[in-house]
């Protein structure tokens, strides 16, 4: 029995510096996102960036399971959450997931211990797939009621 607390949640200074790492790259699509203004159509705001406008749209006149998501973005760090949802939904909870990690894998690099909130590896990836089967259900919803 390990002293002094669960020694599954010790990390490595590897891992400490890997976790520093993935904070700042996940923080970047959030600041990103701070500074976009939401487009009002509920997708679009990526054009903002430069890129052109989602093809299936532009071909079919359909948003493609991930339009939006650059919009629900721009409108959660603002705390407009009825406007994310309204974009996109697997957004939403993608940017949350955003904002939980950069918080967790700040104080683990910070502490040396992940926190006790804070999933591992299988959490990560259940709630990975949680966040794609939202994203596809949001999708064919939105496409059956066209």
């Amino acid at each position: 029995m390990a002293t002094g607390g669960d020694s599954r949640r010790e990390v490595t200074s590897r891992g400490r510096l890997l976790a520093a790492t993935t904070a700042g790259y996940l923080l970047v699509p959030l600041v990103i996102a701070c500074l976009l203004e939401p487009d009002p159509r509920g997708h679009g705001t990526h054009q903002q960036l430069g890129f052109p406008p989602c093809t299936l749209v532009a071909l079919c006149g359909i948003r493609c399971p991930t339009c939006g998501m650059t919009t629900s973005w721009a409108a959660v760090v603002r705390g407009r959450l009825r406007d994310g949802l309204a974009a996109n939904v697997g957004g939403v909870l993608l940017a949350f997931a955003a904002m939980g990690s950069v918080i967790g894998l700040s104080a683990t690099a910070i502490t040396g211990r992940r926190p006790g909130w804070f999933p591992g590896t299988n959490g990560f990836a259940r709630g990975g797939m949680v966040i794609a089967a939202v994203t596809l259900i949001d999708w064919v919803i939105r496409v059956s009621f066209l």
